[in-house]
């Protein structure tokens, strides 16, 4: 294993050499979105220097090289997460694509009315709407796994919640508002133990720590590309064989078609039924080189790295009068929550970003959480492996000097 050499890791990020109002560029919103490695930006322009072709049936020689890098991203991802089968790895756009495919096709085979889908109290919107939207067309029942005052997932109330009506559990890895770490292996195995599938909202989970889907167990995970190093406008949802089998096509048009005719068409096979249009093959290629780039740092030397980065700032933050965590679980990943006295956190954000320090305050896409907390919002600060003690530093001089002006 490579010793983790935070220098060298900076230099590969070139957007960390920026000012941002005559200051340092301090990036400290990967939650929302990480930046890109030099060699995952390569990728990209590597592709559309050389290689730009439509993918798939091409016969030419620029569409066979782009498709073959196409399908060697794909092997890299069944790999990376442990699938079992490379066609069990279907590309989105997005956690949110990925999720919205899944309720709408696990949910036109498998969802009737009066059925139960459980979701927790910590989902982002993007895991909570989409089954909400099913349920309300499927006339079945959402349920919601409460959360304690720590942030945490009850899971004697998840327990309480299963019956043979639950006919899916949807669940997130890593909460983005607040960093939980969700008992995700227990939640399986007990969902498991009466037959109910279960989903899981990877979004921040891949970026934190290593998946492995067989060892989990878990029947589908989804996640973002842009998280995780690579480009915006691509993800993955991994699905269980036996289910993407069942489950109809989401989007209908090219790729996903086997024959066609004016009376009747059937469907291609996995992993392209789930899969049409043309793709976002530039994406999918960051994607790879991305997750190369991680595999060569180490995820499990990045998570040390990013938690003791997280206890730093949290014991620097504590030692400020007036400041409130919110959610402090037991089990944390790569996000401190806060407020800063009863300063709003839009004020707040607005003044720390005039220190060249890029955070994120509102709601975080959701609302229900914060709103369990009974606040406006949070400012939210989330780290990356790029990201450095220093930079704690600097952000919690801007917030002692936030405090300081509204004093």
């Amino acid at each position: 294993m490579n010793p983790f050499d935070i220098q060298k890791i900076r230099a590969d990020f070139p957007i960390l050499d920026r000012e941002v109002y005559g200051n340092k560029l301090v990036y400290l919103d990967n939650a929302a979105t990480a930046q890109k490695p030099q060699v995952v930006i390569d990728a990209i322009v590597d592709y559309y220097t050389w290689n730009n072709s439509n993918i798939h049936r091409g016969v030419h020689y620029l569409s066979q090289i782009a498709t073959s890098a196409y399908e060697d991203a794909r092997e890299t991802i069944r790999a990376y997460i442990n699938a079992k089968e490379k066609y069990e790895v279907i590309f989105t756009k997005g956690t949110t694509d990925a999720i919205n495919l899944l309720a709408y096709s696990f949910g036109e085979k498998y969802i009737h009315a009066g059925d139960e889908i459980i979701v927790s109290a910590l989902e982002h919107h993007s895991n909570l709407v989409p089954w909400q939207i099913l349920c309300q067309r499927k006339q079945a029942k959402l349920k919601i796994v409460p959360v304690n005052d720590k942030g945490e997932f009850i899971f004697e109330e998840f327990e309480k919640l299963l019956s043979s009506k639950t006919k899916l559990v949807a669940v997130a890895h890593i909460s983005n508002a607040l960093g939980s770490i969700n008992p995700i292996k227990k939640i399986i195995k007990k969902a498991h133990e009466r037959n109910i599938p279960v989903m899981i909202d990877g979004a921040q989970g891949i970026v934190h720590s290593a998946v492995d889907v067989q060892e989990l167990d878990c029947d589908f995970y989804a996640f973002s590309g842009h998280k995780l190093y690579a480009p915006m406008g691509v993800g993955v949802l991994y699905g269980k064989e036996q289910y993407l089998e069942e489950m109809p096509p989401y989007q209908m048009g090219g790729e996903m078609v086997d024959q066609v005719s004016y009376q009747h068409t059937t469907y291609n096979r996995l992993p392209f039924k789930f899969e049409a249009g043309t793709p976002n093959v530039e994406a999918v290629l960051g994607l790879n080189a991305a997750i190369n780039y991680i595999k060569g740092i180490g995820i499990e030397q990045i998570y040390r790295h990013e938690n003791e980065l997280l206890k730093y700032a949290t014991n620097k933050l504590k030692k400020i009068e007036g400041i409130r965590i919110i959610g402090e679980a037991d089990q944390k990943a790569g996000v401190v929550s806060f407020l800063i006295g009863e300063i709003h956190p839009y004020d707040a954000g607005t003044i720390i970003d005039h220190f060249g320090i890029a955070i994120r305050t509102g709601h975080h896409c959701a609302q229900p959480i914060i709103d369990h907390f009974k606040i406006p919002g949070t400012i939210r600060a989330s780290f990356a492996m790029y990201n450095n003690f220093d930079e704690i530093d600097l952000l919690i001089n801007a917030v002692k000097q936030v405090k300081k002006m509204f004093e």
